[in-house]
């Protein structure tokens, strides 16, 4: 178990930690000679029933409340203290605005200093604060007096915490590997160390382990769970990890050691936001605060999805966070004004990939209280009855293993990782035939929509391979048709008139063979074949939208194999492991021109399928299906 100490400043929490545990957790010299605590301080003991017992104890100052918060998420239970002296202080009340929106339910008040006040002075603030403790998670916790410098007391506090850690039953934990880490430092003779609080899955002695949000791999040379040696570490444990290939300088507070298929570091985060009662007026749109995530904190923007969230309300927000974090499903934060003077509110995370766009939607709003569902199969067949969802990603974000997600009532969708149910994915294959229908009788010369185009109108969180299988799948099934990077119904066939149909066919002979790199221009055409320049413009135009001709550049059209070839010649160029490459090598590899060869290199800039650096170039993989399957280099003559 983890006990978190909370309160006033010189309430007196360390020097009860200290009797409880005999570790002056005060370690800083600065602390020693002002008499606070300033660093986060630990300390462990076993209590009596033969377990470690670890203390994590906490700056009581207000300038502090961070650090406050970097040690209070991951604890088992609060150790409340009010000084008998002094009663309840202003940080006596913050700190437990902060463990109830931390969702801290199990915890015990100590009424220090006891030695200072009469039995009716005890006997009425025990009532004052049972009366504070009213409506939040800690309501009806016992209140003990007790003297850290008699030791009045301190033995019934320690049986009380004793008593409370053999009822802490964890529930057995299928979840992956992830630390929150609250300290790193270099220990000689051994290396690189981490501490913080085991937030879900455990870690074993040479395991392979990443510290995010930097993506830094480590191995794990050597455990202490609890203050001990060990092979392994788990769920509810403060664990110092001693770890082989990050330099100390690369970590910082707030860094989380996980499983490393769970990096994936986020800046935008939909979440359950509750607003403090002693708020002076709503949250509106784009109000900024400091997030306390774990221990990490960074600056963020609120963005409500449902309206102003008034003091003492809960509601749908968007947090849109100044740097990119590790987090995790649920996990509890807490937000503070920009100062750093008061708590404003906290809560729970609910979706790790929030859109910047349609974010307040209903149907987005309802995909939300789907994901808000705690117990993750009954969040998957809620978010599955709504659309197709990424099964490896919905796992990722809430550090569970996709084996074992799958129920009756969702079905995977063949060659993806995508779960839906069957009503679901009828009504996303009406929503795409009306979408596809809509787009023919407004476009009926176009061959049909762009793939991408497609994918944002009916559901930009698939992504693009598992949307391209879907699609192929139900190309496969007839009930619609993939025609390269464009897809239409089935029986959309666009045409040209007859008359401009007898030109194209003149023309896309003259397009390929040998000079395929180095195809005439409309000119060329026109003067060929005794045809007005415009006329056969429009044609080539009309051709090349239909996806039938690529339009490189303003008088130069290439056949759409030809295309694909130069598409393979450029993977080709930037070989296994996407190097970059230049203009001149291209050039030479299609032995055409310097200018015709930028052209069609500035072509694949701008759609995407290329990323320039200078004179350097290099492939965008998720863009590299644009113009369908590429051909091997000399295919396409």
């Amino acid at each position: 178990m983890i006990v978190g100490t909370a309160g006033h400043i010189d309430h007196g929490k360390t020097a009860l930690v200290k009797a409880l545990t005999g570790v002056d957790a005060d370690r800083l010299a600065e602390e020693k000679a002002r008499g606070i605590t300033i660093e986060l301080g630990f300390a462990y003991a076993d209590l009596g029933g033969g377990a470690v017992t670890g203390f994590v104890d906490v700056p009581g100052h207000e300038k502090f409340v961070h650090t406050m918060l970097a040690g209070a998420g991951g604890i088992d239970m609060a150790l409340l203290v009010v000084a008998a002296d002094d009663g309840i202080m202003p940080q006596t009340r913050e700190h437990l605005a902060i463990l109830d929106l931390l969702g801290v339910s199990h915890g015990i008040v100590a009424l220090t200093k006891a030695d200072l006040a009469t039995p009716a002075r005890i006997a009425e603030l025990s009532a004052q604060v049972s009366a504070l403790l009213a409506g939040t998670g800690l309501a009806g916790a016992p209140v003990l007096p007790v003297s850290a410098l008699t030791g009045d007391g301190v033995d019934a506090l320690r049986n009380a915490l004793a008593a409370a850690e053999a009822r802490t039953v964890r529930p057995a934990d299928a979840a992956r590997f992830r630390m929150a880490i609250d300290r790193s430092f270099t220990l000689s003779g051994a290396g690189t160390v981490v501490t913080g609080t085991v937030l879900s899955g455990r870690v074993s002695v040479g395991d392979q382990v990443l510290l995010s949000p930097q993506g830094i791999p480590a191995r794990v040379r050597a455990i202490h769970a609890q203050n001990r040696p060990a092979p392994t570490g788990s769920a509810g444990q403060r664990c110092a990890l001693n770890l082989a290939g990050p330099a100390r300088e690369a970590i910082h507070r707030g860094d989380v050691a996980l499983d490393p298929d769970l990096h994936a570091p986020t800046d935008r985060i939909d979440v359950e936001l509750r607003v403090l009662a002693s708020e002076p007026k709503a949250l509106a749109t784009w109000f900024p605060a400091r997030l306390h995530l774990g221990a990490a904190e960074t600056g963020a923007r609120i963005v409500p999805l449902e309206g102003a969230i008034a003091p003492g309300e809960t509601a749908l927000a968007q947090l849109v966070l100044d740097r990119p974090l590790a987090a995790s499903f649920g996990e509890r934060f807490i937000l503070r004004d920009v100062s750093a003077r008061r708590t404003i509110g906290g809560g729970r995370l609910v979706d790790l990939r929030a859109p910047a766009r349609r974010r307040a939607r209903p149907e987005r709003l309802a995909a939300l209280r789907a994901a808000a569902l705690p117990d993750p199969l009954a969040a998957l067949r809620a978010l599955a009855a709504l659309g197709p969802v990424d099964l490896d990603a919905f796992a990722r974000d809430r550090a569970l293993s996709a084996a074992g997600l799958e129920t009756p009532a969702t079905a995977l969708i063949p060659g993806t990782r995508l779960v839906s149910t069957p009503a679901a994915l009828d009504g996303l294959r009406r929503q795409m035939a009306e979408a596809l229908d809509a787009f023919h009788r407004d476009n009926a010369d176009l061959q049909g929509i762009g793939r991408e185009k497609l994918r944002l109108a009916l559901d930009p969180r698939l992504s693009r391979p598992d949307f391209t299988a879907f699609l192929r799948h139900d190309a496969e099934a007839g009930r619609i048709a993939l025609d390269g990077a464009f897809v239409r119904l089935p029986g959309h066939l666009p045409r040209l008139s007859p008359e401009d149909e007898a030109m194209l066919a003149r023309i896309l002979p003259r397009l390929s063979g040998e000079d395929r790199f180095r195809p005439p221009r409309t000119r060329d055409f026109a003067t060929e074949f005794g045809a007005e320049e415009a006329e056969v413009r429009r044609i080539l135009r009309m051709a090349a939208r239909q996806g039938r001709i690529d339009q490189i550049a303003h008088d130069h059209f290439f056949a759409r194999a030809t295309t694909r070839e130069m598409v393979a010649i450029i993977r080709d160029l930037a070989g296994p492991g996407n190097d970059w490459f230049t203009a001149p090598a291209f050039r030479d590899r299609v032995q055409n021109g310097r200018k015709v060869a930028i052209q069609i290199l500035d072509f694949f800039d701008r759609h995407g399928l290329t990323l320039r650096r200078g004179d350097l170039r290099r492939i965008n993989p998720h863009r590299i299906d644009l113009f369908g399957e590429a051909d091997g280099p000399g295919q396409g003559a």
